[in-house]
């Protein structure tokens, strides 16, 4: 409190100089791009209307450590990255795989989540089916048009049955239909932490396939600004939001 008080009367005492007290305690804020429709990364709740999730909890707690705070800009993906260049915004934050490709145009932080393939199974089959190999002739359930579809299908013999969302497939193995369902690693885990019910008595399998590494990207050669974050990375994860964080949204 007395703190406060000093505060409060200091700026009185300046008042004359107009909004200086105010500007020298504000904080810089990071436009943060991102494109929120890839939950459990970036969303929008429907009941407040604000963006929330995985990638912004995150980039929120790196930025506070580098002593920021962020704004949120809402674009499409393909925007994302043009925008980072022309200043539009600072940082992307919206599960930005780091590829080769992408790494000419842009300047990527330390990972903070590796995404891939991963498959579903009943708990008392976790012994059974370890790996995908291990899934040859066996029906399988996928979301038709994804990565996961195609995965199953190169497996020798499988029996893949597409649905056209993830609820039926998840519905299909729980009442012994398949033997696994195959889909993103984050899309599973997700399930296992927002649908307790509907997952009981299902694992989550520690095997990832076609692994990607996610990194916030910031313009390419802003080097004080990669830096600031790496190091706010460093003091989240010495401080364990970084698992508090991870486990908000997903499911070990």
């Amino acid at each position: 409190m007395a703190f406060k008080k000093f505060v409060t009367i200091a700026c009185a005492a300046v008042a004359m100089l107009g909004s200086v007290c105010q500007e020298t305690f504000a904080r810089d804020a990071l436009r943060v791009g991102l494109e929120p429709t890839f939950a459990p990364f970036e969303f929008m709740n429907t009941e407040t209307r604000e963006f929330v999730g995985y990638d912004i909890d995150l980039i929120r707690a790196v930025a506070d450590k580098a002593g920021y705070d962020i704004e949120v800009v809402n674009m499409g993906f393909d925007a994302l990255i043009p925008a980072l260049s022309t200043g539009i915004v600072d940082v992307v934050a919206s599960g930005l795989s780091i590829t080769e490709e992408r790494a000419k145009r842009v300047d990527f932080t330390e990972p903070y989540y590796t995404a891939g393939l991963s498959m579903l199974v009943k708990k008392e089959n976790a012994g059974k089916y370890p790996d995908f190999k291990s899934l040859a002739n066996q029906p399988i359930a996928v979301q038709i048009g994804t990565t996961g579809a195609e995965k199953a299908k190169s497996i020798p013999g499988a029996k893949v049955t597409s649905f056209n969302g993830t609820s039926e497939a998840f519905m299909a193995l729980s009442v012994g239909s398949v033997a696994a369902v195959v889909h993103d690693r984050p899309v599973l885990a997700y399930f296992l932490k927002t649908q307790p019910r509907a997952a009981k008595g299902l694992q989550l399998q520690p095997v990832v396939e076609d692994a990607q590494q996610y990194g916030f990207a910031v313009k390419k050669g802003n080097k004080e600004l990669l830096d600031k974050l790496n190091k706010g990375f460093e003091a989240v994860r010495k401080a364990g939001e970084d698992k508090r964080i991870y486990d908000k949204w997903f499911a070990q």
